[in-house]
């Protein structure tokens, strides 16, 4: 077999940027899912009897529910050798300089602080199973807009969890998100208050190091009636033999007026299961945009959901999925139009490269109370050579005569004669099918905040090192 030069420069790349593990001292805790250990996690943390009612009942779920089987293969999926709470002997700071030493390096090579001072209004740094790092501008705590760590919240915010935790994701969802309700750790919880728009992206990071690791963080975001928010969050983790596994949840409830973009650049080592739940509910005249790119991970399983609960809402879905040699990227889109004048746009780009498994899934619904529904759903894949393969598993299930339907979905190779001609013009190989790969992408890519935007091009162009057709 002739060895590629660009394929192993650019996982030497890759593990430079991402796939280092740090050295750090973590509480001990035991292996393996019981209930004890659910108790345990639970009693740790010194929660209120309410919220270890709903980790007890996740976990009934958890064992009552079968792994799914209609998507990727998770057979290989050991439940009994993950350490379901790794957490670092580091307590949460709200200063960067208190963050201990090595996993300070750690997140000042991932680029976190750099970012935050270039760019948001408030970071959170999450490492394995705990946040090390919550930080939020003084100017939006002055109009009230909350940003701390789900735990905080739990403890600091007790009727605003009450409220929400649970009410879009139930513990009785589906197993992985039956899994997250008893094992959660971490995560972001997020208010933004009648009328407030916030300037600037609210950023999270998440990082698995250890082995054999999971992280299940919880994710909660209301924007009150008028209120606008952008979160942005980055998921990393080392490269291992051993298979992690991520299972987060996130619930986002936009209020009436109110408006939600959630950007995730997902760029997990190859050794990762990520199987995340995510769901909106949009009440009148709401907005609510998921923006996802899956560039890593072994097997991605990933469908963001809007519920359009209220009349004149809104949802968006635009996602990006690449699956290189030995990736399975399982992802789509759900939308359920519930109300009149519901509007939907669902766009996914996908590319495959050797044996990468890229498969579209998006289901829409329109209900009998839906009335002149309009939705617009677009699918292209690209494929990089003879050998990769991809899906497509549309479902539309309308209730109504009056809902505007679009559906349109496309299957391309790259041209050879494009490389052939951009090379003619003194430009690299690899550079040339990052180009085209890019060109794409373009739709997606231009809707991402600039330095989000530049990072995920050069993760892309990373992974296409090599691709040649």
């Amino acid at each position: 077999m002739a060895v590629n030069v660009q394929d192993i420069l650019a996982a030497e790349d890759y593990k430079e940027r991402y796939g280092f593990s740090t050295k750090t001292e973590y509480v001990e805790f035991e292996k393996g899912l019981s209930e004890a250990v659910v108790r345990k996690i639970s009693a740790l943390k010194n929660e209120p009897q309410w919220m270890l009612d709903k980790r007890l009942l996740g976990y009934k779920m958890f064992n009552s529910k079968p792994t799914p089987t209609w998507g990727a293969d998770l057979s290989k999926i050991d439940y009994n050798d993950i350490y379901y709470y790794r957490m670092p002997k580091a307590k949460e700071s709200t200063k960067w300089e208190d963050v201990p030493e090595e996993i300070k390096k750690t997140y000042e090579k991932l680029g976190v602080p750099e970012a935050e001072r270039k760019f948001f209004a408030g970071a959170e740094a999450q490492f394995d199973s705990g946040v090390v790092y919550s930080h939020v501008n003084e100017q939006l705590e002055k109009l009230g807009v909350i940003f701390t760590d789900t735990d905080t919240a739990v403890k600091k915010y007790p009727e605003l969890m009450k409220k929400y935790f649970g009410t879009v994701i139930p513990p009785t969802d589906n197993k992985f998100a039956a899994l997250n309700s008893a094992t959660w750790s971490g995560g972001s919880v997020i208010y933004v208050p009648k009328g407030v728009k916030v300037p600037m992206p609210l950023n999270a990071y998440f990082r698995i190091n250890a082995e054999k690791s999971g992280q299940f963080e919880r994710t909660l975001i209301v924007a009150d009636e008028g209120a606008d928010v952008t979160y942005i969050e980055g998921c990393t983790a080392p490269v291992y033999a051993a298979n992690a596994l991520h299972a987060a949840v996130v619930e986002m409830v936009a209020h009436k007026d109110a408006h939600i973009r959630y950007v995730t650049i997902q760029n997990w080592a190859k050794n990762v299961y990520n199987l995340v739940t995510q769901r909106a509910y949009a009440h009148e005249n709401a907005h609510v945009e998921w923006i996802d790119a899956n560039i890593g991970s072994s097997v991605n399983m990933k469908y963001p959901s809007v519920y359009l609960k209220g009349k004149n809402s809104k949802g968006e879905i635009l996602s990006i999925a690449l699956a290189a040699d030995g990736q399975v990227q399982d992802s789509g889109g759900k939308v359920y139009h519930l109300a009149p004048n519901t509007t939907s746009r669902m766009v996914s780009k996908s590319i495959s490269k050797g044996s990468g498994l890229t498969t579209f899934r998006g289901l829409v619904y329109v209900s009998k109370e839906a009335e002149n529904a309009k939705v617009n759903t677009t699918c292209d894949a690209l494929l990089m050579d003879e050998h990769a393969k991809t899906n497509t598993y549309p479902y539309v299930d309308i209730q109504r005569n009056d809902a505007m339907i679009s559906h349109e979905a496309k299957v391309g190779k790259i041209s050879e004669d494009d490389v052939f001609y951009l090379m003619s013009r003194g430009i690299s190989e690899s550079d040339a099918i990052a180009m085209i790969v890019l060109g794409f992408l373009n739709d997606l890519t231009k809707v991402l905040p600039m330095e989000y935007s530049l990072e995920l091009k050069r993760l892309i162009k990373l992974d296409m090192a090599g691709s040649v057709g």
